[in-house]
C-alpha cells in the first residue's frame, strides 16, 4: 500500500494496520500530527534540540504503548499524543529542577494562525510571518498561562482535561487561559501586530 493511500485512513485504521505489521501506517500517523506535537513541545520547553529529543521520546513511548495493547481507542489520538508529550516535558523539568520559561499565546484569533498550511500564496506567507511574531510574544508570558493555552489550541483539550493533566481545578485552568489571552492581546496591541 502506498503512503498516499494511508492519508484517507482514520487514526484508528492506521493504528490497526500498524498492529498488523504495516509500518507505513504508523509513519502516516506521525506525518499527520508531527507539526502539532513538535510545536506544542517547543512552546513548552523553548529549546529546539530538547524539543526534538522529547518529540522522539514521545513517539517511542506511543509505539511501545500501542504494541503492548495499552492504547485505549477513544478516537482522540492527537489529544493522547499531546498528553504523552506534555508529561515528558514535565518529567524533564522535574529532573533538572528548574522553572519553565515565562510564556503563553492567544485563543481564538491565533488558533487559526497555528494551523499547518502548505500553500505558498502571499497571504499564507504573511500569516506564517505573523505566526512567528506571535510565538515570540508567547515566550514573554508566564508558563502556567502558556501551558493551558497551548493545550487548548494544539490539543483541543477541554478545560476539564487540561485541569486533570496539569493537576489544577477547572476554575484555575480557566483563569490561566483568561489571563494568558489578556496578556497576549495587550502585547499584540503594544507591538501593533496585525493578525491575518
Amino acid at each position: 500500500m502506498m503512503l498516499s493511500t494511508h492519508l484517507h485512513f482514520s487514526d484508528s485504521e492506521l493504528i490497526q494496520a500498524y498492529l498488523q505489521g504495516n509500518c507505513k501506517c504508523f509513519e502516516a500517523l506521525i506525518m499527520r500530527y508531527k507539526d502539532k506535537v513538535y510545536t506544542t513541545i517547543f512552546l513548552l520547553v523553548k529549546d529546539p534540540f530538547l524539543s526534538e529529543d522529547i518529540f522522539q521520546e514521545t513517539f517511542i513511548k506511543i509505539i511501545n504503548t500501542i504494541r503492548k495493547g495499552q492504547y485505549a481507542e477513544q478516537g482522540k489520538f492527537l489529544q493522547w499524543a499531546l498528553r504523552v508529550a506534555h508529561n515528558l516535558c514535565m518529567d524533564h523539568f522535574r529532573r533538572v529542577r528548574r522553572n519553565l520559561p515565562i510564556t503563553t499565546e492567544d485563543g481564538r484569533e491565533i488558533s487559526s494562525l497555528l494551523q499547518p498550511d502548505n500553500n505558498h500564496t502571499e497571504t499564507d506567507i504573511e500569516r506564517k510571518q505573523t505566526h512567528l511574531s506571535v510565538q515570540k510574544l508567547i515566550e514573554l508570558l508566564p508558563h502556567e498561562q502558556r501551558e493551558v493555552v497551548v493545550l487548548r489550541i494544539y490539543g483541543d483539550l477541554s478545560f476539564k482535561e487540561i485541569a486533570n493533566l496539569t493537576q489544577v481545578s477547572i476554575n484555575t485552568a480557566l483563569g490561566r487561559m483568561r489571563y494568558g489571552l489578556i496578556n497576549l492581546r495587550k502585547m499584540i496591541a503594544d507591538q501593533q501586530l496585525v493578525l491575518r
